[in-house]
């Protein structure tokens, strides 16, 4: 007989659970550091802190199977995950608020399925197809009913950059996918951070790191954040989940995130929402619940934000 909903453990669900959280709060952690810092220090001191933790691990990782012609894939991993995504998050959030680039990123699982599907030819199903379409539609409504506002310049040009974020994101993940047999998650994940600190490194140090003295311990404080709990640890404990539950089911945590992202931007920055966006958040949601509830698409995270 299979366990009662009562039997199952509780642990995974709490990895989740807390995967979500990190992933969630980043879009507010991004925004606070960007008011010490510019967005390309931002983000090449995420890959460093991101790096040095994982540095101590690094040699207890599985050696991975390499086979001719992965350089070709790792490299286009590396360059949509992290260079192209948080190039474009980076000034995504600083044109943006944190919850609607927050909400937009609920459409990531449908873009993985829409790229398999041309890519691997896997099935889409007309409810993955619809869903896709009207998430489309909700962060147009979402982008064009926003006004400005001090958090919020330009949600316009700020969410056109989100979604371009998640473009890349979806890449990596379709490249995270085709090599997951052969090299361990944790590997790429290394491998992705030591590229992005290597890739942000001129951009970042052409923008004065002497005025980065100046920035607030808040600010440093939400790097670390970045850096340690949601590169490295958010990934960890969506993996050290999937042990013990199915893909399927834990992949539904992924739509969690726009929820976790708009709560915090309301509680932590002040950030509010129009009717209009209200109403594109819910179809955003919704379609993706909706695409769920046929057939849950299985999303393989290279890494959230």
């Amino acid at each position: 007989m299979p366990p009662s909903s009562s039997k199952r453990p509780v642990l995974p669900l709490v990895l989740l659970g807390v995967a979500v959280l990190f992933w969630g709060t980043s879009f507010v952690a991004i925004k606070v550091a960007l008011v010490s810092f510019p967005p390309m220090a931002v983000m090449w001191l995420r890959m460093i802190v991101a790096t040095v933790a994982f540095a101590p691990f690094w040699r207890r990782v599985p050696r991975p199977e390499y086979r001719a012609g992965d350089w070709k894939v790792l490299s286009a991993a590396a360059l949509c995950i992290p260079c192209f995504y948080y190039l474009f998050e980076g000034f995504a959030v600083r044109f943006t608020t944190s919850s609607q680039a927050g909400v937009i990123s609920a459409i990531l699982p449908l873009m993985v399925a829409g790229g398999a599907w041309v890519l691997f030819r896997e099935q889409l199903g007309w409810r993955a197809g619809l869903a896709i379409a009207l998430s489309l539609v909700g962060v147009g409504v979402l982008s064009f009913a926003g006004a400005p506002q001090a958090s919020a310049p330009n949600p316009v040009l700020g969410n056109v950059l989100e979604l371009l974020a998640m473009v890349a994101a979806a890449g990596s993940m379709l490249a995270v996918k085709h090599l997951s047999a052969r090299y361990d998650p944790w590997l790429l994940t290394g491998m992705q951070a030591a590229v992005g600190a290597v890739f942000f490194a001129p951009f970042a140090l052409a923008e004065h790191p002497a005025r980065w003295l100046a920035a607030t311990p808040v600010a440093w404080g939400c790097v670390a954040y970045l850096g340690i709990f949601v590169s490295l640890g958010a990934f960890g404990l969506y993996n050290s989940a999937l042990k013990t539950m199915p893909a399927s089911r834990a992949s539904l945590a992924v739509n969690l995130v726009p929820a976790v992202a708009m709560l915090a931007g309301w509680a932590l920055l002040g950030e509010a929402l129009t009717a209009w966006q209200l109403g594109a958040c819910a179809v955003i949601v919704g379609a993706v619940v909706f695409a769920e509830l046929g057939s849950p698409v299985e999303v393989p995270m290279g890494d959230i934000t």
